[in-house]
């Protein structure tokens, strides 16, 4: 039996520490000054760790990385607003706002390959794929939402200098550090994702906190939130349905089949929860990133079940 991930167990008592003790006043003030600088950091990361050469490695596979593209910022926003058109009165108007917003984000990076691993999958197809989708979404994702919330509220001109100062810049500067600083990232990988994570939890708890001082567990109740959980599992079961049909239907071999699957179904929460501080106003900021928080660890039940199943076939393959 799978034991549970810590990082789930952590994002879970973050979620109940604001929902219990929130921050406010001056202290509420300190953070965000903190959640800032933490998001910063966490995009130069990015930028160090995101190798471009292997994105040019494998960009000859065109019809792969293409569709994976398709599939994370085209397929994702129409299913989204078609589910939105069908059951407008299933979700209240801030969590679908979430949901829309999760439609707009691109597909993680480490779960898409070390899920493609386990499938015995294409993985240098996965790490391509992963990449560009993340350093594509820095630029997507904003006009994306923007497009998909028909609000010019996101799109703003201090929207445009946060996304600039706080994840454009820091991400190309990290880009431009790459050759002197990605052996380094390398040697301390353990210590950048405790890093990572735990600029997650704080703006997971600073948001949240925010969205409890206005009430979002007096707007969500138990009902809804069965919703909410409905509507990203089924999501998430379009999407897969989807890119296996179009898998078979262009002749994939079974492992470029296995990193469209594992990489055009999955959304980034490390890329998701600071770009809802970035993009939202605060009081907005923690409605809009419950619906991605819930269909992170759906993706991920979800998502390893399916690469234990390629794992079999392809072993039985041998």
């Amino acid at each position: 039996m799978r034991k549970i991930d810590p990082f789930l167990s952590a994002l879970i008592c973050s979620v109940l520490l604001a929902s219990f003790l929130p921050c406010k006043g001056n202290v509420t003030t300190v953070l965000e000054y903190v959640t800032d600088a933490c998001i910063m950091v966490m995009f130069f990361m990015q930028g160090i760790k995101l190798e471009r050469r292997a994105i040019l490695e494998n960009m000859r596979n065109w019809k792969l990385q293409g569709l994976v593209m398709a599939c994370t910022f085209l397929m994702f926003p129409v299913l989204g607003l078609g589910l939105h058109a069908m059951l407008p009165g299933l979700l209240d108007s801030h969590t679908w706002l979430g949901i829309l917003f999760l439609c707009c984000l691109p597909s993680t990076v480490q779960s898409s390959i070390a899920l493609t691993s386990l499938a015995n999958g294409n993985v240098a197809a996965s790490i391509c794929a992963a990449t560009l989708s993340n350093i594509a979404g820095i630029f997507i994702t904003p006009v994306l939402v923007s497009v998909v919330l028909h609000t010019q509220g996101v799109w703003s001109a201090q929207a445009v200098i946060d996304i600039a100062v706080q994840l454009l810049l820091p991400f190309v500067a990290g880009q431009l550090l790459q050759p002197l600083l990605h052996k380094w990232a390398h040697r301390n990988k353990k210590i950048i994702s405790i890093t990572d994570r735990s600029s997650i939890l704080l703006v997971v708890y600073t948001a949240f906190s925010h969205a409890v001082v206005e009430g979002i567990w007096a707007h969500l109740s138990l009902k809804e939130m069965g919703a909410l959980v409905l509507i990203d599992c089924s999501l998430l079961g379009l999407v897969l349905c989807i890119t296996l049909v179009l898998g078979k239907a262009l002749g994939f071999p079974s492992k470029d089949e296995v990193s469209l699957i594992l990489c055009g179904s999955k959304k980034s929460l490390a890329s998701g929860v600071p770009m809802a501080n970035v993009l939202f106003p605060a009081t907005t900021a923690g409605f809009v990133i419950l619906p991605l928080i819930l269909y992170h660890q759906i993706q991920l039940f979800v998502c390893t079940l399916i690469a234990r199943h390629y794992h079999t076939k392809h072993s039985s393959d041998v």
